[in-house]
């Protein structure tokens, strides 16, 4: 639902924009002096661009320029989002940036008026609208299928200890244990972290190291000669689950490795460190996973 709320409002904006291009090079073209679009006296101002002599002696080629740059694209834009094609999510995102530098040349050439700054707004709005929902695009698209992973559970000595809101770190966390045969636990928590709301939430309790509170776990930590423990960053550090179950277990765990989750090209070795002191015992090492739109782009063993 908010996905298509989003690609709406992006292709509304397209279409918005592709009506307002063709409407002004059409009128250039009409009248290539710019008295219909009482441009007439700005032509003067063209003469700091290259080939001013040639090109812009009138509108014609203004015309031209703007009516490819800024209405075919997003008229081929448009068409792509009503037959629901991810490339027409990502052409909106592209063109809305190509607008920007559009009415950018023009903040360089021209005098400032309401109506360049309105389109350079309207620029930023699509731009952002159509990042925001080729991220949904990718979130609805990823897939996870627990019963592919057969080896899970013949090893009793080793457990995977995750949490995971939108499934990549499950994901994550899965192939590890199906690599080494071992036994896998999901946290649960009593407080809310699906959604949109559940991600400023957890961003909350990251950003002051809050303890999130588990629901009860039904397995003997203590059992399992190693604990591999598997946490998206949030805010720079491990998840609020994953803090409160090392607190709550780190009696009970005899030797841990650590796989870290995130989107940035970092290392996150601080985290481990910090993840070290909470449970008072030194990692046998940590891997770190960057994910990016629920893709895996880099995995380094440290």
């Amino acid at each position: 639902m908010k996905l298509k709320i989003l690609k709406t409002t992006l292709m509304c904006i397209c279409l918005f924009v592709c009506v307002g291009a063709f409407y002004g090079s059409i009128c250039m073209f009409i009248d290539p002096t710019g008295k219909l679009l009482q441009m007439e006296n700005l032509l003067p101002y063209f003469k700091v661009l290259p080939l001013s002599d040639i090109l812009f002696t009138n509108y014609i080629f203004s015309g031209i320029s703007l009516f490819i740059v800024n209405g075919l694209t997003n008229l081929l834009a448009v068409i792509l989002l009503l037959k629901n094609k991810k490339s027409g999510i990502i052409l909106g995102t592209i063109f809305g940036f190509t607008l920007m530098l559009w009415i950018t040349i023009q903040f360089i050439i021209l005098p400032k008026n309401a109506l360049s700054i309105s389109f350079f707004i309207i620029g930023i709005l699509q731009m952002l609208i159509g990042y925001i929902s080729y991220i949904y695009y990718t979130q609805n698209e990823f897939s996870f299928n627990k019963d592919a992973y057969t080896n899970i559970g013949k090893d009793k000595k080793i457990l995977v200890v995750y949490f995971s809101r939108k499934g990549y770190t499950k994901k994550v966390a899965y192939e590890e244990a199906n690599k080494l045969k071992a036994d896998i636990l999901e946290l649960q928590t009593t407080e809310k972290t699906e959604g949109d709301l559940g991600f400023w939430w957890c961003g909350r309790f990251n950003m002051h190291k809050w303890r999130m509170p588990l629901k009860k776990i039904n397995k003997d930590i203590s059992a399992y000669q190693k604990i591999i423990i598997v946490s998206p960053i949030w805010v720079f550090t491990i998840c609020a689950p994953i803090r409160e179950f090392c607190y709550k277990y780190k009696n009970d765990i005899n030797e841990v490795e650590y796989i870290f989750t995130h989107f940035m090209n970092a290392k996150f070795k601080n985290v481990a460190d910090e993840v070290d002191n909470i449970l008072n015992k030194k990692r046998k090492k940590y891997t770190s996973v960057v994910i990016r739109l629920g893709k895996v782009k880099n995995k380094k063993n440290n």
